[in-house]
């Protein structure tokens, strides 16, 4: 019983992961509502950013004018340093009061993005995410897979549709999400437990049930609040 209980007191953690197009804001936004509907206390969180001084990073980062020349080791250092005041204003808190939060993102994008995508060294990268994150690790991590065809299929329409802001990444080319798919890979092969592969080259409903069978084995041991 005392086990159970320290679950319930330190919350539940569940991360989205993917490459661009992969559908995790929408779906994201699905399981926070179904949450919501269940009873649960659950905060909504995103990265870069989640916090004042995450949003200022996540504009330098993503869509500032004045970013062309970032190297990968900046965007390293940046992207945990919105991670680490994240971890520390919200995540820990949100924990500790036995809340489920659900991030849009966490370090397992820096590994895919920064260290498969960039090329930067593995071990530099962890080290780098150690610092920011310390011994706070997602409970669940839903990684959505798409193909690359469809993600820059997605990319395209999603462009054509909203109005365009900017997005440093996204300016990268094919190769470089075929290193991070490759990236989200290895890491789903690394951590099967905690990292659940979904296909998300379905319609929105097919992968919102394929994620809330990965998520309801892990919420019984939760109280809902009314």
């Amino acid at each position: 019983m005392l086990d159970v209980f320290h679950f319930i007191m330190k919350g539940l953690f569940i991360t989205f992961e993917g490459t661009e197009g992969s559908g995790k804001s929408t779906q994201v936004s699905l399981l926070a509502g179904r949450l919501y509907g269940l009873g649960y206390t659950t905060r909504v969180l995103r990265e870069p950013g989640g916090t004042p001084i995450g949003e200022e990073i996540r504009h330098t980062l993503k869509h500032s004018q004045a970013n062309d020349a970032m190297t990968a080791e900046a965007e390293l250092l940046l992207m945990n340093a919105s991670r680490a005041q994240l971890v520390r204003e919200f995540i820990r808190p949100a924990l500790a009061k036995g809340e489920i939060v659900v991030c849009d993102r966490f370090y397992d994008s820096t590994t895919a993005y920064q260290g498969y995508g960039r090329e930067l060294e593995l071990p530099m990268v962890k080290t780098v995410i150690d610092l920011a994150v310390g011994d706070t690790r997602p409970d669940l991590t839903l990684l959505l897979a798409v193909t690359p065809s469809v993600s820059e299929e997605r990319l395209r329409s999603r462009q054509s549709t909203l109005p365009f802001i900017r997005d440093r990444i996204e300016e990268a080319d094919r190769e470089f999400f075929e290193r991070v798919a490759h990236g989200y890979e290895k890491i789903a092969e690394a951590e099967p437990q905690r990292v659940r592969k979904i296909d998300a080259t379905g319609d929105v409903e097919t992968v919102r049930q394929a994620i809330w069978r990965e998520v309801e084995t892990i919420l019984p041991t939760m109280n809902a609040k009314a």
